[in-house]
């Protein structure tokens, strides 16, 4: 028998410091317990197809600072592919792949509960969402620096605002949660910040505008793409869904923009961040919580501890089981949204 060989894949939406997982995981995985690596590309597509690419030392050099994920992603749904599980453990078998690292979000690690609890894949699950609304690890790497990257646009933002005394909308990613439009409009000075888990009143918004206006100031309104006005439905870029059952948001920013011109009679613009936020080299504290992750990642497989997601509580890494971390959504609470109210307006 050979070293074991462990599957690496990297699934969902891509977001600054995938690459440093997978460096993390083959480094300690080869230079401390001797593994081979093989990376699946695409996400799931990787092992239902069968597509895979060797991972050693060499292929993960200089990678560390590198945005995306070296092995690309996609949202793949096994489970609405013929025969998907199947062809799952016979790509396995046929690549002598003992057991899988899955990175990824709710919809990745999802998949790989299942995989591990109804079918005996033996999965680890590393969390990655930008929207950092996984709800059993403090904090999931990209989230940082996506924070980071909506701060630096509104703070520009700001200053062509005042020359031109203009409202600026700003719409973020976020679509069952508002931490990144709550963190960056806070951080941005932002006047209003408007997240999914509360509805707004567009009188409301119109009103914390005409304020700002009042102070000789040129208001910033900070948007999440999931955040919906009271009286209204989430504004949907088109009908279409992905195979994980997902619509595609963004247009929220625009119909508040008209919707603020419109009764205010001030001039409103948009911007929307949209894939920016993904994309570009990670942050010193995703790269630090990536890596921690990559190396806690490993060692489960080493324990066997399948079904488990590495999670970060406090500054210590801990394991979970993917089930529970995939059960519900982690929201912004009411009173921490209370708590920036007070610079709306």
């Amino acid at each position: 028998m050979g070293a074991k060989k462990i599957g690496v894949l990297t699934g969902g939406g891509d977001c600054p410091g995938l690459n440093a997982v997978i460096r993390g995981v083959v480094r300690k995985g080869v230079q401390e317990y001797g593994y081979d690596f093989v990376g699946f590309r695409d996400g799931w597509r990787g092992p239902v197809e069968g597509d895979a690419v060797p991972l050693d030392i060499p292929a993960v050099r200089g990678i560390l600072p590198r945005g995306g994920t070296i092995l690309g992603s996609s949202r793949t749904n096994p489970f609405k592919v013929e025969h998907g599980v199947r062809r799952i453990k016979e790509n396995l078998a046929k690549h002598e792949v003992d057991s899988l690292i899955a990175i990824g979000g709710e919809d990745t690690l999802g998949v790989a509960a299942r995989l591990t609890d109804e079918f005996g894949v033996p999965v680890v699950g590393v969390p990655k969402t930008i929207d950092n609304d996984l709800s059993a690890t403090d904090y999931t790497f990209g989230f940082d620096t996506a924070v980071g990257i909506a701060t630096e646009a509104i703070d520009r933002l700001h200053t062509t605002a005042e020359s031109h005394m203009r409202v600026l909308v700003v719409e973020v990613m976020g679509r069952h949660a508002g931490w990144i439009a709550l963190h960056s409009g806070l951080a941005g000075g932002a006047n209003v910040i408007l997240i999914p888990e509360q509805r707004f009143d567009v009188d409301q918004v119109c009103a914390w505008v005409a304020s700002r206006f009042k102070a000789s100031y040129a208001p910033i309104v900070v948007v999440a793409e999931g955040a919906m006005p009271r009286d209204g439905e989430m504004v949907l870029k088109d009908g279409t869904q992905d195979s994980f059952g997902h619509v595609r948001l963004s247009g929220v920013g625009e119909w508040l923009a008209k919707e603020i011109e419109g009764r205010t009679g001030k001039e409103a613009r948009t911007t929307v961040l949209g894939h920016v936020q993904r994309g570009g080299t990670p942050s010193a504290f995703d790269r630090w919580l990536a890596t921690r992750f990559g190396l806690h990642a490993i060692d489960a497989v080493r324990d066997g501890d399948f079904g488990k997601m590495v999670a970060l509580r406090g500054t210590d890494i801990v394991r979970v089981p993917i089930a529970e971390a995939t059960a519900k959504l982690k929201t912004v609470d009411p009173a921490l949204y209370a708590e920036v109210g007070v610079f709306f307006g």
